[in-house]
């Protein structure tokens, strides 16, 4: 991406995050895994004089891992198209939406046009499981005065997003020779008797959120999800640990705190029915997002500028996504007073197999965010284009 930008004239910030210097920012979780090579790339076209409004283009390089290669129509990771779809993990989310992005741009000027305003082409990582490469953008001083991020939002514009809590659930057991199980304590069957109690908080929280003036309309929009699990050392003994990684998502105005006391205490309530782990109680600790959601601030000019870019370029009305994920935008809507939203292609199977994107979506998408870059930071004849106007009338 650095390269790409190098070559269109943009200015390229490319450095290496340093998580010391994100201590204490706001949502921003928990990383334990390898983080020596993260890097984060901004690109920057500046007009000589600044007189329009400003914007950060943001999409995220990361993807979710493909999964076993067998279940794979094409290999994950070998574009395929097919029927008007590009097949590959990333495809979707988000490398289709970042190209628009990319390319809305370059679609401006090649019409012989230069933005009036600045633009922050941001390539951020993370933002599967933190967030961090757009949390060091900010520290960096990147700002604009709308942040549009290409996530693929089937066209719509997405200015709401849960929040999502990342946790690992680690249970003890006693180990003993399977012929004797009785005299232990399964960790891996405690730890299922764990997640069904955090099943049952699901439904608690998916009840309360029914009364939400947003996400009310939602049927279930608060999911749980046990994704990975590690236990035992040996089939023939009885499992003396188990670990749960498990995921929960949050209305968007409720306190991050406040959920984590709640599963805090939804499996200590739990475990003090066995006598065992009520002596040796489950350990709960961050393993990824510990973030708010957000609904976009009050700012109709960025919803006005979208709704007439959409209509113009697919003659559809701009519709309203309400997502029960979590992206970036929070970061520069919630705590940096930047209003922040989504728009984007439409894709498919987004975190499965045979991940897909809708080209023709994608080329709408293009479109539609160059038409909206150009209204909102305005635009103005290039300088070789006004000199060849006074060579042709001279």
């Amino acid at each position: 991406m650095a390269g790409e930008l190098r070559a269109r004239g943009y200015v390229v910030d490319d450095w290496q995050i340093d998580l010391a210097e994100l201590q204490g920012l706001p949502d921003l979780g928990v990383i334990s895994h390898d983080f020596s090579r993260a890097r984060t790339v901004v690109g920057t076209l500046q007009p000589h004089v600044e007189t329009g409004r400003s914007i950060i283009l943001q999409g995220h390089c990361d993807v979710v891992p493909a999964g076993p290669a067998q279940m794979w129509r094409s290999p994950a990771f070998q574009p395929e198209i097919r029927d008007g779809w590009l097949y590959g993990r990333g495809a979707a989310d988000m490398k289709g939406g970042t190209l628009a992005a990319l390319y809305a741009v370059e679609a401006i000027r090649k019409a012989g046009f230069r933005l009036k305003g600045r633009i922050h082409f941001q390539s951020v990582i993370e933002e599967e499981s933190t967030g961090v490469g757009a949390l060091s953008a900010l520290q960096r001083g990147y700002r604009a005065d709308c942040a549009l991020l290409p996530e693929p939002t089937g066209q719509r514009f997405g200015d709401v997003c849960l929040g999502v809590i990342w946790f690992r659930l680690r249970v003890s057991g006693e180990p003993t020779h399977v012929s004797h199980a009785g005299e232990g304590f399964n960790a891996i069957k405690a730890a299922m008797e764990m997640v069904r109690a955090l099943e049952g908080l699901e439904k608690t929280w998916n009840d309360r959120a029914a009364g939400h003036p947003i996400y009310g309309e939602v049927d279930h929009p608060l999911n749980f999800n046990p994704g990975i699990i590690h236990g035992g050392d040996w089939a023939s003994s009885v499992p003396a640990w188990c670990d749960v990684d498990c995921r929960i998502g949050l209305l968007p105005d409720w306190s991050v705190e406040a959920c984590q006391r709640e599963i805090v205490s939804c499996v200590n309530a739990a475990a003090s029915k066995m006598p065992f782990l009520a002596n040796n109680p489950p350990e709960i600790v961050g393993s990824g997002y510990l973030s708010h959601g957000y609904i976009m601030r009050n700012e109709p000019a960025v919803r006005q500028v979208l709704e007439e870019a959409h209509r113009a370029v697919t003659r559809r009305p701009l519709e309203r996504r309400l997502a029960t994920s979590l992206n970036d935008a929070r970061f520069y809507d919630r705590h940096f007073g930047i209003p922040a939203f989504c728009y984007g292609p439409v894709g498919e199977r987004i975190h499965g197999f045979n991940e897909r994107l809708n080209l023709e979506s994608l080329r709408e998408t293009t479109k539609t965010i160059a038409c909206f870059v150009a209204d909102w930071c305005g635009v103005e004849p290039a300088q070789q284009n006004l000199a060849s106007r006074k060579q042709s009338i001279s």
